[in-house]
C-alpha cells in the first residue's frame, strides 16, 4: 500500500491511496470461508457449498467491504500522523465502473485544509460590555412582593382595590377547569368590575371572555390555558368565588428581614434594598454576558480575516447528510453556516492558544457548584458532601448533561477570557435601556 498527497493550494489537498490484492485479500478469503460454513444452499450440506459458488455470489461485496474498511483505517491514521487540520470529512473521488477483480486499485480524496490565521485581540473600545442596574420601580415591586409573601390574608365580603379573589374557573367549550387567584386590577371593563365588586363567597359571576382581562398573558395565567385553547373559548366563563381576601403588607422590621435573609443578615430598608439590588443585577449579568459573548462573536468574526476551502465544503455539505442534496441547497446551507464555521475555527485557535480546554476534574468541579445551586433553589441547601458527590457522578455518566456542561463550561472560560483580554468599553444602564440599545438595532 502507498500513499501521498498532493497540496492543490494552502486550502485544498488530495490524498491518493494504491492498493494492491495481497493487501487485502486475505481478509475476504477469511470472510469467504465463514459465509461457506454458515451457507444454507438447497442441494448442499451446511458447510459443504462449492467455494466458487460462495465466491460467485459474494466475492464482489465482500471485496468492495474490506477495502473501504482498509482505506478508512489507513486514512484516518495517515491524518492523523501527518498532523492534518481538515475540515468536514475527506470526500472520495468517484470511479464509475470500479473493476473489483482487478489486481491493483488507486483511490483519490479530496481534503478541506483550516486556514492559518492570527487574532489580534489588542484593539480598544471595539465591543460594549454593559452594566445593567436595577431601576426603583423593580427594586420597589420586589420590596412589595416581599412584604405580601410574609403579609397576612384578612377575608372580607366583598373585593375592591387589590384585594385577591380565589375562584372555581370553567368553561365547557375549551375544557378550562381551575382555580386560581387574582385581583381586580387584571380585570378590564366596567361592567365585568362591577359584577365583580357585588360578589360575595359562593356566588357564581358568569361572564363573557371577550375584553374581560386587561391583556392575552394575563388570561394565560388565570385560565391556566395556552393562547390556543384561549381561541375556542364560547359562551361566559363561570367563576364560582370561594375565597375573598385583603393582603395586609407585613411591616418591614428585624422579624421581617431576618424570614428573608436570615438572622440578622439585613438589619434595615436600605440593607434590604441593597441586597434586592445584588440580586436583581446577578440576575442581568447573565443577560449582559450572553451579550457580550454573541457581541465578542461578530466582533471575531468580522475582524480575522481568512480563506476557506469554500468550494470542497459545499461539496461536502451535498453528500454528508443520510441523502444528497442539490448543489443549489448546498450554497444557502453554506451561507447559513459560514459565520459559525468561522467562529469555530477562531475559538478553537484561542483554546488551543490560550490552554483553555477543559480537564475533567475541573468539569466535575463544575458540576459540582451546578448541582449545589439547583439544590439551593429548591431549598435543599447544606446537602452532606457525599450525597452531594453521588448526584455529581450520576450528572457525569450522562453523554448529554456533560456535553451541555460543557459548553457552558467553555462559554464561562471564554467570557473571563475576553474580559481579560479584550479593551472593552463599559455601560452601564437600565435594564429596559439595555433591551432598548442591545437588541432594538437594526
Amino acid at each position: 500500500m502507498k500513499i501521498s498527497r498532493k497540496d492543490n493550494n494552502p486550502l485544498n489537498s488530495l490524498i491518493t491511496i494504491d492498493i494492491e490484492r495481497n493487501d487485502f485479500e486475505e481478509k475476504v478469503n477469511k470472510v469467504l470461508s465463514n459465509y461457506r460454513k454458515k451457507a444454507n444452499i438447497p442441494g448442499f450440506r451446511k458447510g459443504h457449498v462449492p467455494m466458487g459458488m460462495i465466491k460467485k455470489q459474494y466475492e464482489t461485496a465482500v471485496t468492495a467491504d474490506e477495502v473501504n474498511k482498509l482505506l478508512q483505517e489507513n486514512l484516518d491514521h495517515y491524518i492523523k500522523e501527518e498532523k492534518l487540520n481538515i475540515l468536514g470529512n475527506p470526500l472520495p473521488i468517484i470511479q464509475e465502473d470500479l473493476d473489483w477483480k482487478a489486481p491493483k486499485f488507486s483511490f483519490d480524496f479530496e481534503l478541506g485544509l483550516s486556514p492559518e490565521f492570527d487574532i489580534n485581540l489588542t484593539e480598544k473600545n471595539k465591543v460594549t460590555h454593559y452594566q445593567i442596574t436595577a431601576p426603583d420601580s423593580m427594586i420597589d415591586d420586589q420590596v412589595k412582593n416581599y412584604r405580601k409573601q410574609y403579609g397576612k390574608l384578612i377575608g372580607q365580603k366583598n373585593p375592591k382595590g387589590d384585594f385577591e379573589i380565589t375562584a372555581s374557573i370553567k368553561n365547557e367549550a375549551a375544557e378550562i377547569e381551575t382555580v386560581h387567584t387574582f385581583e381586580l386590577s387584571e380585570i378590564k371593563g366596567k361592567a365585568n368590575l362591577a359584577a365583580f365588586r357585588k360578589s360575595t363567597v359562593g356566588d357564581v359571576v358568569k361572564l363573557k371572555y371577550k375584553s374581560l382581562f386587561v391583556d392575552e398573558p394575563t388570561a394565560t395565567r388565570i385560565l391556566s390555558a395556552s393562547v390556543d385553547k384561549l381561541k375556542k373559548i364560547e359562551g361566559e366563563i363561570s367563576f364560582d368565588i370561594k375565597e375573598i381576601n385583603e393582603r395586609v403588607l407585613a411591616e418591614m422590621n428585624q422579624e421581617f428581614f431576618d424570614k428573608i435573609y436570615g438572622p440578622n443578615r439585613v438589619k434595615s430598608k436600605e440593607e434590604m434594598r441593597l441586597k434586592i439590588i445584588e440580586g436583581i443585577e446577578k440576575q442581568f449579568e447573565q443577560q449582559s454576558d450572553q451579550k457580550l459573548l454573541n457581541d465578542v462573536t461578530e466582533y471575531l468574526v468580522a475582524k480575522t480575516k481568512f480563506n476557506l476551502p469554500t468550494e470542497f465544503l459545499k461539496k461536502w455539505m451535498q453528500n454528508s447528510g443520510e441523502k444528497p442534496i442539490t448543489a443549489e441547497a448546498a450554497d444557502e446551507e453554506y451561507v447559513r453556516t459560514e459565520k459559525g464555521i468561522r467562529y469555530q475555527l477562531i475559538e478553537g485557535k484561542i483554546i488551543a492558544d490560550h490552554d483553555l480546554q477543559i480537564k475533567f476534574e475541573e468539569l466535575k468541579t463544575f458540576a459540582k457548584e451546578m448541582i449545589s445551586m439547583q439544590m439551593q433553589q429548591y431549598g435543599q441547601a447544606g446537602l452532606p458532601d457525599e450525597e452531594l458527590e453521588g448526584i455529581v457522578a450520576r450528572v457525569m455518566s450522562n453523554q448529554d448533561e456533560v456535553r451541555k456542561l460543557s459548553e457552558q463550561l467553555m462559554n464561562k472560560k471564554l467570557l473571563e477570557f475576553y474580559k481579560s483580554n479584550l479593551l472593552l468599553k463599559k455601560k452601564k444602564l437600565t435594564f429596559d435601556a439595555f433591551m432598548k440599545e442591545a437588541f432594538a438595532k437594526g
